[in-house]
């Protein structure tokens, strides 16, 4: 035996704690390894994304395929003449009679179907008409459409 003096920690057992818990970090990062891995599991990011992605173009695609569906719905044209008022009048006046922008109770440049109306709104047309489809959504839009409609002759 030599006493150097210096504390000695060789006879000391690891706690038990200490021993389940490493284990559990070494089980838990095979499992993460094996369940994230795409090489492995097969499992990926961009597939959960892609997929979810369809979905979102699917249900847009079947929110609004009619623009015209409000033309006559009296609720939805008093909502449509709130959203013109708030959206579009600084350009077109509060009764579509025009302004900066075109008179939209007559004949209009790019048709004045229901069609050509939401694809002007949504997208936008050159030299002014900027695109309000991420402000109005489809829905507000269609309604906005069927005031405009109500105007007309």
């Amino acid at each position: 035996m030599s006493d150097s003096g210096i504390p000695q920690e060789g006879g000391n057992k690891i706690p038990k704690g200490w021993l389940v818990f490493f284990f559990a970090m070494i089980a838990f990062v095979v499992w993460y390894i094996v369940s994230f891995t795409p090489a492995i599991s097969g499992w990926s990011f961009y597939k959960v994304y892609e997929e979810e992605m369809k979905a979102g173009d699917k249900l847009a695609k079947s929110a609004v395929s009619n623009p015209g569906k409000y033309i006559g719905d009296s609720k939805a044209i008093a909502e449509g003449k709130a959203e013109f008022a708030t959206s579009c009048a600084a350009c077109h006046m509060a009764d579509a009679s025009g302004g900066i922008g075109p008179n939209l109770k007559g004949t209009l440049k790019y048709g004045s179907t229901p069609d050509n109306i939401q694809e002007s709104i949504s997208k936008g047309r050159p030299n002014g008409m900027p695109p309000f489809d991420q402000q109005l959504g489809k829905e507000r839009t269609s309604k906005i459409v069927a005031f405009l409609a109500s105007l007309r002759p």
